[in-house]
């Protein structure tokens, strides 16, 4: 069981690396200000809903401060609490141990919308940005929206199974 705890992990620390070094490759110049996937919080998502919300907290906390340290400089602690908070919430709402997709993409919808105004209000409150809501939501969420969307898509299947394999793993040694 330790071993998939330890492949989700490093997981999501490849997902980071791929966010910052293949993705901008993969757009086009034009969009590389507008979209900024975020794939490691729509992991932490399943990892909400399927596993548990505390531990997506943590592990939330712990990337959301790597991708404060090595992407924004602006404040540090941003993403670390957003990211923690955000899929705490989400798993905290939807706490379902066999959540179907159209359920898992509302998740990823509502968690993506959450995360991406929760980070705008912040950076608004110490006038970090001098933008409207409206622009920031048509101009930067709703493409990233589109992006994580897809994204949840692809890694649904896999993902969930290897969720479930380890919430079934934890069941049988709490029983044992």
């Amino acid at each position: 069981m330790m071993v998939r705890k330890q492949v989700l992990v490093l997981l999501l620390f490849l997902l980071f690396i791929i966010e910052g070094t293949i993705i901008p490759w993969l757009l086009p110049v034009s969009w590389q200000n507008v979209i900024m996937p975020n794939l490691v919080f729509i992991v932490l998502l399943f990892v909400s809903v399927y596993h548990h919300r505390h531990t997506a907290l943590v592990l939330g906390i712990i990337f959301g401060m790597l991708h404060d340290v090595v992407f924004y400089g602006e404040m540090i602690g941003t993403y670390s609490l957003v990211m923690g908070f955000s899929t705490y919430i989400m798993g905290f709402i939807f706490r379902v141990p066999r959540a179907p997709m159209p359920l898992m993409m509302t998740v990823v919808i509502l968690g993506s919308l959450l995360f991406d105004s929760m980070l705008f209000a912040i950076y608004r409150v110490f006038s970090l940005t001098q933008v409207s809501y409206d622009w920031n939501l048509l101009h930067h969420i709703l493409p990233d929206l589109v992006v994580h969307f897809v994204f949840g898509l692809i890694i649904y299947v896999p993902l969930r199974k290897q969720l479930e394999k380890i919430a079934r793993r934890e069941k049988k040694e709490k029983a044992a």
